[in-house]
């Protein structure tokens, strides 16, 4: 692909606009802060936030809205140990639950803006309406709910993917929904009063939680998921995917195997989410699923289920307007989103500041490369390549981590100037790399999870995490060890864990 030659006034002051204070566009925001950069006086960055205070989906909020403000359920906890889900540069305080408890995470990022002094960059309450390009090409104009239309050099989108609710095109889903008898898991906080059989759809981390809360409510709840079924515990029932609604009258449900289920009071759609850029117009990107590859497409799509094509997942590869000067944070599943988001920071700063480093040709192969890669796996269907393309497998992350570090690194012969929050005790290598530790315990984060749960209902969750971290991060390490190792005694293992999510 064949891009413009953009070469910005390197000693030029420059603007940059981050959309979102949720953990992207704080992670964002403190990388700008960190820069030489913006400590010599040549950047200036400003945050907006729609929402009344910082932390995006981890902010709660009563579901009043359509859509809800987050999808934040009562219960809702990490899925991941704390000590991997960090910013690298801000641990989590000692004696924090191992999977706290989601007012815990608002309470961290509330703190981490504090401690690196985000807040004065930060405009809450202010909606991003549209962004274009101006009539030179040099800039971009970012208007504001508040009035004011204010032009930037970079813009770094950080606005989430948790907001619109995905709905199944299930044939008899309508009349559900328009009847109340079915309800998106964005509007749900808890499991009271939704009936005596509750159906709830989908298997992701949501649709798990959510049907087992449901269990300790209603009399029956059966959980519509798609693969290998576990058996039927208790009051659960597990059933393949919905083939069809039937009459909201007798509440009748058919499955893909022909068996059907009748008097189901409520109906929760664990669905997922879209992704959703409201305030970038169809000059900007396409909203409809991206054609086939090769050859690359010469505009970037969302197909909801992402955003097509990037470079590094990050940077818009088309020839309309500077690589480098437009970037998507975030939009990666199945990772540790906060030391991920961190890592596409540092590399959407070195990028703008050296334009020349992202190499068009070998970032179109790396991206047709891929798109071989998921249509040897999921098919040769655009839509089902669009929803694998930011579902990452296994340890990727961790390789994904380590490639944007030595990209960064590549031109600072192969250091980086990072400020690692050692006033806490963490320690990680100094070319940026993913510490052998932080991939261990991601491998075993369903049995910790599992034994978590085991130590909370026996009551010895706080004896377990008493003081751990004070002395630093290899504390918790060998915490989450011996957690492991108590667990296998226990009889919690290997084989009682989903593997396809290790």
């Amino acid at each position: 692909m064949d891009l413009p030659d953009f070469q910005p006034e390197s000693d030029a002051s420059k603007k940059i606009c981050i959309i979102g204070a949720g953990p992207a566009g704080l992670a964002a925001l403190k990388v700008v802060l960190d820069s030489s950069q913006y400590k010599a006086g040549q950047w200036e960055v400003t945050a907006y936030e729609a929402r009344n205070k910082l932390g995006g989906v981890w902010l709660p909020a009563p579901p009043l809205d359509d859509p809800p403000l987050t999808p934040l359920y009562n219960s809702l906890t990490t899925n991941i140990p704390h000590p991997i889900m960090a910013f690298t540069s801000y641990p989590f305080p000692p004696s924090t639950p191992l999977f706290p408890h989601a007012d815990v995470v608002h309470k961290y990022l509330e703190d981490f803006a504090d401690h690196f002094g985000l807040h004065p960059h930060i405009e809450l309450s202010t909606t991003v309406t549209s962004i274009t390009r101006s009539e030179s090409n040099s800039d971009w104009e970012v208007s504001l709910s508040t009035g004011p239309t204010v032009s930037f050099d970079l813009v770094i989108v950080c606005n989430g993917h948790y907001h619109i609710p995905r709905y199944p095109n299930t044939p008899g889903i309508a009349a559900w929904l328009s009847s109340g008898r079915a309800t998106h898991s964005a509007w749900y906080r808890h499991p009271h009063n939704l009936g005596d059989k509750v159906l709830v759809v989908g298997a992701g981390p949501s649709g798990q939680d959510i049907s087992a809360e449901m269990c300790c409510a209603a009399q029956t709840v059966i959980h519509s998921a798609t693969g290998a079924l576990p058996e039927d515990v208790g009051n659960l029932k597990r059933r393949g995917r919905v083939t069809h609604f039937g009459s909201t009258s007798d509440g009748q449900v058919t499955f893909e195997d022909g068996s059907v289920e009748s008097g189901i009071s409520h109906t929760i759609l664990a669905t997922g989410y879209e992704t959703s850029f409201p305030f970038l117009g169809a000059n900007i990107i396409r909203s409809s699923v991206p054609p086939p590859v090769p050859p690359l497409p010469r505009e970037i799509y969302n197909s909801t289920y992402g955003v097509f094509p990037l470079a590094k997942h990050v940077f818009p590869l088309q020839n309309a307007f500077p690589t480098s000067s437009l970037a998507f944070l975030g939009l990666l599943v199945r990772v540790a989103p906060f030391p991920v988001v961190e890592a596409q920071a540092r590399a959407v700063l070195h990028a703008f500041t050296n334009p020349g480093s992202l190499e068009p040709m070998q970032e179109a192969v790396d991206i047709i490369s891929r798109y071989e890669e998921l249509r040897r796996n999921v098919g040769d269907s655009p839509l089902a390549i669009a929803k694998a393309w930011h579902r990452f497998e296994a340890m990727q992350q961790f390789e994904y981590r380590d490639a944007l570090y030595d990209f960064v690194s590549a031109a600072q012969g192969g250091k980086l100037d990072l400020v690692w929050g050692d006033q806490w005790g963490r320690t990680l290598e100094d070319d940026g790399r993913v510490p052998e530790w932080e991939k261990e315990v991601y491998r075993n984060k369903d049995i910790l999870r599992k034994a978590w749960v085991k130590v909370e209902e026996i009551g010895e969750a706080g004896k377990w995490v008493k003081g751990v971290g004070e002395g630093g991060t290899h504390e918790w390490v060998e915490m989450m060890d011996r957690l492991k190792k108590w667990a296998i005694e226990q009889g919690i293992e290997l084989k009682d864990v989903d593997k396809a999510k290790l």
